[in-house]
């Protein structure tokens, strides 16, 4: 690995963070709005990370409860390497695809096995819905990848975007799969009807309510990197990863950057209008509607795509 690819991760490593806690601010603000709230102004989160990591936590249960913070974010800083950014990928290859999901779970697994480790019941009640909710919208998830990957005959990340060149988008070509996958990312950004993990009505921010300090800043930059993660997952698969100038020169190569931030907080918007007018699932409600119609919508364009391919 040479000096110019080490710094390119290290320069990631540091924006991806930065733009996600700017999402997370924009949104606090964008619902403060929609309640006819003022809220918090749109850098509160960068506030709120420098004032959580400035604390010493005397709390600690375990190694494992110590670990699972560190566990999540290097699981999804990992995941990020693998994501198209505007047409910059740091690591990529044939399967890259199948990587980034086993990466994404395990990442949401750290978090499982610390929260887990505190002994809270509100912590332990948040695990299981988060671990339900994972496995509610990975099914029609799956079917979705499985979907895209047979129309464009490969399983790198990389190819599907360059395939879509010319606004030949996969969302034209594919719309159910693509309101499919949109449909799963509502669970996969945690907003509403599927924030039950957290549910602070309910539990208590459920597998966060033992975290403090260091802790909980590094699980807001967890989250943080999810949302730019998972936002960036679907412009790449349905919106041809935000290439619409010319990458050869460095003027298109800033502008596809600006494009691919801007489509990504376009999904991210769209959840939180939904999030602000939606109330909450129970749990065994949010897993009877993934494994009900948009399991059936993924499996009708999965064999749609079957058909298209054998002609």
């Amino acid at each position: 690995m040479s000096i110019t690819d080490i710094v390119a991760i290290i320069g990631m490593a540091v924006f991806v963070p930065l733009l996600g806690l700017l999402f997370m601010g924009i949104a606090r603000k964008i619902t403060a709005r929609i309640q006819n709230r003022i809220g918090p102004p749109f850098y509160q989160q960068y506030i709120d990370v420098m004032k959580l990591f400035s604390k010493r936590s005397n709390i600690s249960h375990s190694w494992v409860f110590d670990i699972g913070p560190i566990f999540a974010v290097v699981g999804m800083l990992t995941t990020m390497l693998f994501i198209p950014m505007g047409g910059f990928q740091l690591l990529s290859f044939d399967g890259d695809l199948i990587v980034i999901m086993y990466l994404m779970v395990i990442s949401g697994l750290g978090i499982a096995l610390g929260a887990g480790a505190s002994g809270n019941p509100n912590s332990g009640i948040g695990v299981m819905r988060a671990l339900v909710l994972m496995m509610s919208y990975e099914l029609p998830f799956v079917l979705i990848l499985l979907s895209v990957m047979l129309y464009y005959n490969t399983t790198s990340l990389a190819e599907i975007v360059s395939k879509q060149a010319d606004m030949a988008w996969a969302v034209l070509a594919l719309p159910l799969s693509a309101i499919v996958a949109d449909i799963c990312l509502q669970g996969q950004f945690g907003e509403k009807p599927f924030d039950q993990p957290i549910a602070p009505a309910e539990v208590a921010t459920g597998p966060m309510v033992e975290y403090g300090g260091k802790y909980l800043g590094m699980l807001m930059l967890w989250h943080a990197i999810a949302i730019i993660v998972e936002g960036s997952l679907f412009v790449n698969l349905f919106l041809g990863g935000g290439i619409v100038f010319d990458p050869s020169t460095y003027v298109g190569m800033a502008l596809n950057f600006l494009v691919w931030i801007g489509l990504v907080f376009l999904m991210f918007f769209i959840a939180l209008l939904i999030n602000a007018v939606m109330p909450r699932y129970r749990i065994d409600q949010a897993f009877a509607f993934y494994w009900k119609w948009p399991t059936i919508l993924a499996i009708i364009a999965l064999i749609y795509v079957m058909v298209v391919s054998s002609w």
